[in-house]
């Protein structure tokens, strides 16, 4: 058992995509656990915005099983490439759905770029529902840098290693803080991200 273990642990992403596709458990169970910092990536700017981070990556988890259902090699794309497009459809799925009601938190997130592909490996839609309060990855590149401006020394290197997929031990164990504090400093940039977006004004914290 543990030279399988180990055999798959030196599989590509593609290799362990089609046996998981084949049926085998421990080929998807590691290709998802490979996939964690790439959804806590994709997920992290919409977190910062408010949404429940919980739900969040859930939903983000379900797009790296749909990318394993859905992925075809003979596409000639990188698993990781697909597997990010699904992440962030189902995540926009989850932004879409809840700011079809009023006064949710999840109205005020956004999203770094538009999905390429929808969740079956097609061409999306160029354009997203003009309703819809997402964001381009240069229009909130441009948010950050001006926050920064609002953020203590602390804050920044919190939000940058945030934004990186770390979590807060790992956070915590860069800055030399604890980890409470660290919790405690994304707390405060998420606070800051809502009043600016509720505002509607970059120059105000």
């Amino acid at each position: 058992m543990g030279s399988v273990q180990t055999d798959l642990h030196t599989r590509t992403d593609e290799q362990l995509c089609a046996l998981a596709q084949s049926g085998s458990s421990e080929a998807e169970e590691l290709l998802v656990t490979r996939c964690t910092r790439l959804v806590r990536v994709c997920a992290r700017p919409l977190f910062l915005a408010g949404g429940d981070s919980e739900d969040l990556l859930q939903e983000g988890m379900f797009g790296v099983l749909a990318a394993i259902r859905g992925f075809d090699p003979a596409r000639q794309a990188q698993f990781r490439t697909y597997a990010e497009v699904c992440i962030r459809t189902k995540l926009v799925s989850a932004v879409r759905k809840a700011a079809s009601g009023k006064h949710t938190p999840l109205n005020d997130s956004v999203s770094l770029e538009h999905p390429q592909f929808d969740e079956g490996g097609l061409p999306a839609h160029s354009e997203l529902d003009p309703e819809s309060t997402l964001i381009n990855r240069e229009e909130w590149s441009e948010r950050l840098s001006c926050l920064k401006d609002c953020l203590t020394g602390f804050e920044a290197t919190v939000l940058q290693l945030y934004l990186g997929g770390y979590s807060y031990s790992e956070i915590a164990q860069q800055t030399g803080r604890q980890t409470k504090a660290v919790d405690n400093a994304v707390q405060r940039i998420r606070r800051k991200v809502a009043r600016r977006l509720t505002s509607g004004d970059i120059s105000k914290c």
